[in-house]
């Protein structure tokens, strides 16, 4: 896994001062757009025989080669 998170998924608007809050990373964000995807799959889905915790690891899995091919 990574540590590399590639900054925010939706950044502040430029101009916005001192924001508390730069909101998810574009890891969590292609994570959960992973795990949509592969929970629409339906029953028939592999995510392994951990169940959530596997769709959790392989949602980040898919996140992090969606930031290796962004730098590519």
């Amino acid at each position: 896994m990574t540590t590399d998170t590639s900054g925010p998924a939706f950044p502040c608007h430029p101009g916005v001062e001192n924001s508390i809050y730069d909101g998810m990373t574009l890891r969590d964000y292609f994570a959960s757009k992973a795990m949509e995807g592969l929970l629409s799959a339906g029953r028939d889905a592999q995510y392994g025989d951990g169940g959530m915790g596997d769709l959790a690891r392989s949602s980040y899995s898919i996140a992090d080669a969606m930031l290796k091919a962004r730098k590519a």
